[in-house]
Parts: C-alpha cells; structure tokens; sequence
C-alpha cells in the first residue's frame, strides 16, 4: 500500500502548521478540498517510511500534524504506537482516518490517545475546522527542557567517573589558578568586556546549563553569526543548513584569542562545569541551543545519552582537518556515548595533549 505524504500550509485558515497526509483509499476524497482551502504540497512514502521519515526530522522541521490512514490490515496501530512512546514526537497531532468499517478501531484509537478518529464517510469542512482547533489550542511541540526530563531517566553518571572528574578538576583549577590570572590580565587589557564567556549550552540528556570559557572573540560577536554562515566549515552546499557552526578564519576572535584558542586555553573555565557536575572530563561536547535542536532525530539523540566532556573523540581524532564532515563528527559522538569506559577515556585523556598541538585550520 503506498503513503501519500502531504506537507500542507494553513494560510487561508488562518492556522499555521505542517501537516503530514499518509494514505491512499481517501486521498482523492480528501485532497481535492485541502487543495481548494490550502496549500498543499504531497510527495509518496510506503507505509514502512512513515517512522523513518518521521525519526529523520528535528525539532525544527517535525510536522505540526499527522493524519494517517487506518489500513485495512491494521498496520497503523503499531504504527501510531511507536510514534506515540517517541518522546521528540509527543507534541504532534495525531488524527486517523478510516476507509474501513472496524468498531474496535475507534477504541483503539482511543486508547493510544490519538487526537481524533474518523471513520468514512464524513464532511472534510469538519476535517478541517477539527485541526484548525487541535492546532490553536492543542498543538505543543516538545522543548529540549521537556526532552531533559524524558531522556535524563536513562542515564546516570557512573560513579567512578564522577569521582575522577571531581579529583582531576578540583587539582587542575588549583594548578593552574596562576595562568587563569596571567590570561584573565591579557584578555582584558585588550579589549572591554569580562573575562570569562557564559553561554547557554546543551548536555546530557538534553539538560541545558552555563558554559564557561575564556573570551576569545570581541564583545557581541555572537549577533554577527548570520553574517558570517558562508564560512561556516560544516555548511552543505546542497542543504544550505547544519546543525554545526565552525567559522573559517573568523574575524570576530581577537589577537590574544587567536593564542588561547590555538593552545585551548579558552576551554580551562570549563574545569568549573566539570566541577560542579555539568560536564565530565571526557564526552560529547555540549552544543549551543541552535545546534542541539538540529539533533533531535533518532539517529543523532544517542550523542546526548553519553556525559558531556571536556574533551573526547572529536578532540582527538579529527580536529583541525577542514575534510571533517558533519556526519562523522555525529558518528563519534554517537560511537563515544554508547561505548565509553574508564579505559577509553584514559586513552583520550592521553592523546588529548598531543592533539593539542595540531595545528588549526578551521
């Protein structure tokens, strides 16, 4: 049975919102209306791609609505299921339509809590006024807060771990206190603003705390960022879109930034986050907001069920190459969050100090 999948606008409504159609028994039915009140735009999907479509999406390009044919072989109903114990899908609206004549149907409708059910023949008018006030008053698409709460059950930080991040921050923030002085002196002396840089970042289990770092570019620098996408090292030139930022050659960073960057001393503020439990000394590297809610599919959440780290895979395995690509980078945080270990991140730990040195060209 093939999907007909149908991204539809609701401009004339009045009611904004992308809707997903999969079905083929009423499509000419229902199409026809859609199309004479919306904009509406379809492609084809089987019937085995609606949860693979669906999982390939992110917080930014999730449809607001599905509206999903009931089969004639059931089918649907594992189908809404598994959309249903998704968490990234649980501000979706979903409405299921039927062709068939089935009284248990409905009340498995029910029970899995879809939005609404209809069973053939009814009014499409109806159809529509239905989601335009599912969407006013019912349509909440899920934060990264509300993911923060559903992820962070799945994940503790182990203990052994926690107590060597506790150790080695606490003797590495007294150590080096006479550089943290040395370097706060030099970053102020040449441009206005604080020494340290706080920023919103994204960590485990999607939880979201202040990050800190030695500034290294001027003031307000992160209010240039659009203007400065075309030099963006993980931009695709077919999509035009990515969900990380790494600027060439930026000129917002500052001559005693350039330094500190090149060596990461800008990152030893970050013993701080490691002290307090935000981060560990070895992980993923926690995201700024924009880009963790690029990475919200199923295949990229993984990255975010590992700790968050000072320095891990990424550091010291491909950094400074400009052949880096996005993927990759996913695929090592993905492989470090499933399979990291005392012994793993002994030998990052290692390696992260000559992979300092590299040099940096992006």
């Amino acid at each position: 049975m093939l999907l007909e999948s149908t991204l539809s606008t609701f401009n004339r409504s009045g009611v904004n919102a992308r809707i997903v159609y999969a079905g083929s028994e009423l499509k000419d039915y229902l199409l026809k209306d859609l199309n004479s009140a919306y904009e509406v735009h379809h492609t084809e999907l089987s019937i085995h791609n609606i949860e693979t479509f669906l999982n390939d999406q992110s917080l930014l390009t999730l449809p607001d609505i599905l509206l999903i044919e009931a089969d004639f072989k059931g089918e649907w109903i594992q189908i809404v299921s598994n959309i249903k114990k998704n968490p990234l899908l649980g501000g979706m609206i979903i409405v299921v339509l039927s062709a068939f004549v089935n009284k248990q149907w409905k009340k498995k409708a029910i029970s899995l809590k879809v939005h609404d059910f209809y069973n053939y023949p009814f009014p499409t008018e109806d159809l529509c006024e239905r989601l335009s006030f599912l969407v006013k008053f019912k349509l909440i698409k899920p934060t990264l807060t509300e993911l923060s709460g559903k992820v962070d059950v799945r994940y503790r930080l182990p203990a052994y771990k926690r107590t060597f991040d506790i150790i080695a921050s606490g003797l590495a923030l007294v150590v080096l206190s006479p550089l943290f002085l040395i370097v706060g002196a030099c970053i102020a002396l040449e441009s206005k603003g604080p020494v340290i840089y706080k920023s919103k970042r994204v960590g485990t289990g999607y939880k979201v705390f202040d990050f800190y770092k030695f500034r290294s570019m001027r003031m307000n620098a992160d209010k240039e960022i659009g203007l400065l996408s075309s030099l963006n090292q993980y931009t695709d030139a077919e999509k035009g879109k990515s969900a990380f930022i790494k600027i060439k050659g930026d000129p917002r960073i500052t001559r005693i930034g350039k330094f500190i960057r090149m060596t990461s001393i800008d990152e030893l503020p970050q013993l701080l986050n490691v002290l307090m439990g935000d981060m560990s000394m070895v992980g993923n590297r926690p995201l700024p907001l924009y880009e963790a809610e690029m990475l919200t599919s199923n295949e990229w959440t993984t990255r975010f069920l590992g700790p968050a780290g000072l320095t891990g895979l990424w550091q010291i395995s491909r950094r400074g190459k400009e052949d880096m690509s996005e993927r990759e980078r996913k695929k090592l945080d993905n492989f470090y969050a499933s399979n990291y270990s005392f012994w793993l991140d002994l030998k990052i730990l290692m390696k992260t100090f000559p992979a300092l040195l590299q040099k940096e060209k992006v």
